[in-house]
């Protein structure tokens, strides 16, 4: 019998409330703003959501008399915004304010515009565009329409510039019902079927000063999205690099591929030419088909691939596209605002010449994280599937760790479970990881599982993917020791742990989604109740670290039990049914279900799964692949290596030996329902740093003040470079075989910290340790510990030889 479900939204406002006051909100920023908007009136029915609804303009003039000091912009919107001043753009942020549940809470940015400042009139412009507070209706699926899931409205703004004298005055400028507005040029734009620019509206000059605005309409004073008002603390969202496209070619009449020669996430910059109401479109796809025409088919918007899935209105096939209206400049540069793509292939129709491959570039577009985390290797093959790797987490990055980048945008909370830690060795995510629990706050309510941060109204997959707030709160403890984040969230953690008791009430657990994209399928009772298992061990913690000893003792029980259930139902006892043995044996390896005299049995189970596989591979799926890559390579880095250094059917080589730039979501190929740019399986990157550089934290430590470093060192693999930036300052492991038995390590400890080095030496072996940097040196020779010892912070050149010097 299941128990009453707990009422906990009290506990969840308060929680709410209490993360506020520690995530930068500041009561006063916008002191007397206010929210505005256009004059224009929502459609009353879905279908007219697809006829031109532009862009709003908004502009308001100021004079400047005085010489000044500084001169601050603080804006945000419900929706995104472009500001500028006096005609250029404020900063290099796009798609802002990050995606949030805008009644909840919204981010806002500042500005330094001191430089932009002028004496004498200034003018101050703003575009709105709908982002995902105004969406189509569009109803993905044939049902999901987001309208009726995320708070939407009537795209809106708020900002405040603050101007200092330098003679101590200062002057505010805010929005208010004096700001003009009138429609620009963008007649429609979605962040998922695009954009429409018609340039024969645009009204030239009209975010400078002297323009005559006379028949433009005021601003409309409107309410607010109900969202605190909070400093951004997740990388802004900008054009990160340029890719320049490889080719371009006539696929048939009137219709050119551009071949960015890479899948990738963002938009781009073109040069057009041609007659005054040409229309020009663009068409996105990730594939093109045998006759080199273009396929978008794998990214299509909620697979409405067919006429009236979408709902009123909406397209027959919801693909990505762009259309640009040529108007009294028949030339000119052209780069699509609130939207992004995920294309390797854009088709261009409606140009009367071929575009030169100099006038046209691609825009990477996503969240700026630092990536100065750097593996390669002698594998050309492993190389490729980093590249791919990382391709496909920064593609997935755009204020959201989205699951895809084209078809839904959502930020799962499975992918989150999955891919966490490979991110953070590829980036420093912790001030996006901050952002995304909050955005776990505000979409959790008290009675069920929710699946996506922010909510768009999915909730059946289960704890697997709603437990992704509280892990990544761990890996934010582990990686970059937040103690912060685990105080403030406490008590709302536990309240959680009470609501998964009260949906679980007999542990295991029996209902959500499993080891998505297996190849066989997986009970749920495993993947679930481990993640479950997980959640509790990771209460402990925190209850230790809060030094709350009732709440340590009760979680370590809870542990103890989930960890027994476990092993009594998929170890004790033979497991029926053809399901995935890989999954089952790396998941129960992974979690330490297995006793200790019984991991050898284990071990021989779960090679003889793999070994019964096609090409003896991995047929895992979300979860499962990152189990197995870890659990296999506690025994055998060497078969994980063989593995993932092949180009057989199924598995990462594979993709990259047909052409894959980017991770797919699924191991067979798809050229119609699967999204090409998924970072599912991207938890092998997590391996390369993990295993082949071997740079591990230690949970005892956590954010590596001192950690581990144990490079596997496969025979078919010559070297390894790898740096990883911990909050101590950067780590290398970096190695090279220099004949079968003799290895030269390179070791770089940050000051402050420690490294415990662990080596494969043989007894015939010697290992030679010199200290490379600062004024002591020293060469100590040892073959008495195996490749077992600690260093302190420094440089280090490590050789393991048969020769002692």
């Amino acid at each position: 019998m299941r128990i009453p479900i707990i009422i906990i939204s009290a506990v969840l406002l308060a929680g709410c409330l209490r993360q506020d006051k520690t995530s930068g909100m500041v009561d006063n920023v916008f002191a007397d703003a206010l929210w505005i908007t256009d004059s224009t009136d929502l459609p009353d029915k879905d279908s007219m959501f697809y006829a031109d609804y532009p862009a709003p303009l908004f502009r308001k003039e100021f004079r400047i008399d005085s010489p000044v000091e500084e001169a601050r912009l603080y804006i945000t919107a419900a929706g995104y915004y472009l500001a500028s001043l006096n005609g250029q753009d404020v900063g290099e942020v796009v798609l802002d304010p990050d995606w949030t549940d805008f009644s909840k809470r919204i981010y806002f940015r500042e500005y330094d515009l001191s430089n932009l400042i002028t004496g004498g009139e200034n003018c101050i412009g703003v575009t709105l565009g709908n982002g995902f507070y105004n969406p189509l209706p569009l109803r993905m699926w044939g049902h999901l329409n987001l309208r009726q899931k995320l708070t939407v409205g009537k795209p809106a703004f708020i900002a405040r510039l603050v101007i200092k004298y330098t003679d101590g005055k200062e002057e505010e400028i805010v929005t208010d019902s004096t700001w003009k507005s009138a429609p620009g040029p963008l007649m429609k734009n979605s962040v998922y079927l695009g954009t429409v620019y018609d340039a024969r509206m645009e009204l030239k000059n009209w975010n400078k000063k002297a323009f005559d605005d006379d028949s433009w309409s005021r601003a409309v004073v409107a309410g607010s999205p109900g969202g605190k008002l909070i400093k951004a603390i997740a990388p802004p969202v900008k054009i990160v690099s340029e890719i320049q496209p490889e080719k371009i070619y006539l696929s048939t009449p009137g219709r050119w591929i551009v071949d960015m020669g890479k899948n990738f996430t963002g938009t781009y910059h073109i040069k057009l030419s041609g007659q005054r109401g040409d229309t020009i479109n663009f068409r996105f796809g990730e594939r093109i088909y045998d006759d080199g025409s273009l396929n978008p088919m794998t990214a299509v918007a909620g697979q409405i691939k067919r006429k009236g899935l979408g709902g009123p209105g909406a397209p027959d096939i919801a693909w990505q596209s762009d259309s640009y209206i040529i108007g009294d400049s028949t030339e000119r540069y052209f780069t699509p605002g609130f939207t992004y793509h995920t294309y390797r292939y854009m088709e261009i129709s409606g140009l009367r010449y071929k575009p030169d491959i100099h006038d046209v570039k691609g825009l990477f577009i996503h969240s700026d994280v630092d990536n100065r985390n750097t593996f390669s290797c002698s594998s050309p093959l492993l190389n490729s599937i980093q590249e791919a790797t990382e391709r496909t987490f920064l593609s997935n990055l755009v204020s959201v760790q989205s699951d895809c980048p084209a078809r839904e945008k959502f930020g799962y909370g499975g992918d989150l479970n999955a891919t966490a830690e490979s991110f953070i060795y590829n980036f420093d995510m912790h001030d996006f990881y901050r952002k995304t629990v909050y955005d776990w706050i505000d979409a959790i309510n008290d009675s069920a599982f929710v699946d996506t941060a922010p909510f768009v109204g999915i909730n059946y997959c289960g704890i697997s993917w709603e437990s992704a707030f509280l892990l990544t709160q761990y890996y934010l403890y582990l990686y970059y020791n937040d103690v912060k984040i685990v105080e403030e969230l406490y008590e709302f953690n536990k309240k959680w742990m009470e609501k998964v008791a009260a949906i679980h009430p007999d542990l295991l657990v029996d209902s959500g989604l499993s080891d998505h994209e297996s190849l066989k399928p997986v009970p749920v009772e495993l993947t679930g109740t481990c993640h479950y298992l997980q959640c509790a061990r990771v209460m402990a913690e925190f209850a230790s670290l809060m030094d709350d000893k009732e709440y340590e003792q009760r979680y370590k029980e809870l542990a103890l039990k989930l960890t027994e259930l476990l092993r009594s139902e998929f170890w004790d006892k033979p497991v029926k049914g053809d399901i995935n043995r890989q999954t089952l044996f790396s998941a129960l390896l992974y979690h330490d279900i297995i006793p200790a005299d019984q991991l050898g049995a284990a071990r021989d189970s779960l090679l003889k799964a793999i070994d019964a596989a096609e090409a003896g591979h991995f047929i895992t799926g979300i979860f499962g692949t990152k189990y197995i890559l870890d659990a296999l390579s506690e025994y055998s880095p060497v078969m994980v290596y063989d593995i993932v250094n092949s180009t057989d059917y199924p598995g990462w080589g594979h993709m990259i030996d047909r052409g894959a730039t980017t991770i797919w979501e699924t191991w067979k190929e798809s050229d119609n329902t699967f999204s090409n740019c998924h970072p599912m399986f991207g938890s092998v990157s997590e391996w390369f740093y993990r295993w082949l550089a071997g740079i591990r934290p230690n949970p005892e430590y956590p954010g590596f003040s001192r950690f581990t470093i144990a490079p596997a060192t496969p025979a078919n693999l010559q070297y390894v470079n790898c740096t990883y930036t911990s909050p101590f300052g950067p780590i290398g492991s970096d190695w090279e075989r220099i004949s079968k038995d003799e290895y030269t390590y390179y070791i770089k400890i940050p000051p402050g910290t420690s490294a415990d080095i662990v080596l494969d030496v043989k007894d015939s072996q010697f290992v030679i340790i010199e200290k490379t940097d600062g004024d002591e040196q020293s060469n100590i020779t040892r073959n008495s510990e195996r490749g077992n010892f600690t260093l302190a912070e420094g440089d280090y050149t490590v050789r393991v030889s048969l020769k002692e010097n």
